[in-house]
């Protein structure tokens, strides 16, 4: 008989479908032991209840804190809370840290005081300081006053710097030594850690001051002789390093250039004050992603899927009022061509066609903008340059386009003007979705806002009224 193979580590997926069968394994268990009627009734419903729990705690037990975390967002609010609880003790602040902004509020509404310390007592500065806008006042007190002086300097630090800065994504756990030493007097040093700091590819050499000098590899420090002294074989020269104010978006783009997997943070005066890792890059580079999705549909981030009604309205009832505002326009400037439309009901099939094309080529162009703006390549001052291009690529699918729908046009309604109409307004309303869909982008990028925000709502709302208004005009002008 051969042996059931189990999930790889990393099949996130299949831990959540295990979870969610051990879960529905016990209520429908449990439903059934409660509706019997037998002796002991209670003893028995107690036993399967605990059997069940261990099961279940057993295999929570089994899994890293970040598929905790993924398994938790998956599920219902009931069901999540119920997890929550079986989550051991000393696990809650890794796990809290892994969730979302969302996830983590809910969470933290079903734990006391007690559990909301010593979850936080158990996490780093960095980590903490993610983790204490969302706490309690109290708790956040009592926290810091369990703290020594360093992790609490550390702590005001983190919390000191803006959300999307490389200081708030630091992390203060390094190894630095100085370049007079002998490697083998490293080796020796690093033999008395119980473990290096995670993804530690490289050791800061640094002067007593602690002032960067270059970096000691790990690769160097293994292949080179021992009796070599650290200056002999460190890299002096081209060190990438960040300060803590720098854009957290253009650390992640130098991650991404240079493949890096850590990196030095230092101050003003070039003392090393801390270190970026990829696993926090990475992090940073997920979220912001999920952030500009959401914002071109005009959502607020952190959005539980199995949030309360109420709270998702919220969310994204002020998207919807603009939405509301644009499509009464819009069926306004219908209105305007009632006439028109009566005379040549034609014109009814063949609008929304107009319509839709121009919204799906702006949110292309919106998309493509969006995309570079966050890779760095464009600047406020390409607007001309991409406007012109943009322009030039709808006036050829305006004409290709537009001149397929046009003779399509002509060839069900026999009326080769209406298919020239068709041809000109399809060719016009795409010019507008490019302009559209480069200046919005643009004009945000110059105020300093996320280019994203709504992005998509604007375009639709523009392209909808722009292409009624353009192809039934066009039509009463030329046809009737």
């Amino acid at each position: 008989m051969t042996e059931p193979v189990s999930p790889a580590p990393d099949d996130v997926q299949q831990h959540l479908r295990e979870v969610q069968e051990l879960l529905a394994r016990h209520r429908l268990v449990e439903n059934l032991v409660h509706r019997q009627d037998m002796p002991r009734h209670d003893l028995v419903e107690s036993l399967v209840h605990k059997q069940h729990v261990a099961s279940l705690q057993e295999r929570l037990d089994s899994l890293h804190p970040a598929d905790i975390a993924f398994i938790l967002e998956a599920l219902p609010l009931d069901d999540r809370r119920f997890v929550w609880d079986l989550v051991k003790a000393e696990r809650d602040g890794e796990i809290l840290i892994e969730v979302s902004d969302a996830i983590r509020e809910s969470l933290i509404e079903a734990m006391d005081p007690a559990e909301l310390r010593a979850a936080a007592q158990s996490l780093d500065a960095d980590e903490l300081a993610d983790l204490v806008p969302d706490l309690p006042a109290q708790v956040v007190e009592d926290v810091f006053q369990s703290l020594d002086l360093t992790e609490r300097e550390q702590l005001r630090a983190a919390m000191s710097y803006p959300q999307d800065s490389v200081g708030a994504l630091m992390n203060f756990d390094l190894v630095s030594v100085r370049e007079d030493v002998s490697l083998e007097a490293v080796l020796r040093y690093l033999r008395r850690f119980d473990a290096l700091p995670d993804h530690t590819d490289a050791l800061y050499v640094v002067d007593r001051e602690a002032h960067l000098k270059g970096l000691l590899s790990l690769e160097a420090l293994l292949i080179n002789d021992p009796d070599h002294s650290v200056g002999e074989v460190m890299t002096r020269d081209g060190v990438i390093s960040f300060e803590p104010q720098d854009d957290a978006g253009e650390a992640a783009q130098a991650f991404e250039r240079y493949d890096l997997i850590s990196a030095p943070v230092v101050d003003g005066q070039g003392r090393v004050v801390g270190r970026l890792t990829v696993d926090d890059v990475v992090d940073f580079i997920r979220e912001e992603s999920q952030a500009e999705l959401l914002a071109r549909a005009g959502l607020r981030e952190g959005e539980d899927i199995f949030a309360s009604v109420w709270d998702s309205v919220r969310n994204r009832w002020s998207w919807l009022a603009v939405n509301l505002v644009t499509a009464f326009v819009a069926s306004r400037v219908i209105g305007l061509f009632e006439g028109s439309i009566e005379k040549l009901v034609a014109l009814a099939t063949l609008m929304p066609i107009v319509a839709g094309i121009g919204g799906n080529s702006g949110n292309q162009t919106i998309t493509m903008i969006v995309r570079a703006s966050a890779t760095g390549q464009v600047t406020p001052d390409a607007f001309m340059r991409l406007l012109k291009k943009e322009l030039g690529v709808a006036s050829i699918n305006g004409l290709i386009w537009g001149g397929l729908l046009g003779l399509l046009a002509w060839l069900l309604y026999r009326n080769a003007s209406l298919g020239l109409v068709m041809t000109a307004a399809m060719t016009l309303n795409l010019l507008l979705a490019a302009t559209a869909g480069v200046a919005i982008p643009m004009l945000r990028i110059r105020l300093g806002a996320d280019p994203a925000l709504g992005g998509s709502v604007m375009i639709t709302a523009l392209t909808d009224s722009g292409g009624f208004f353009i192809f039934l005009g066009l039509a009463t002008l030329l046809l009737l």
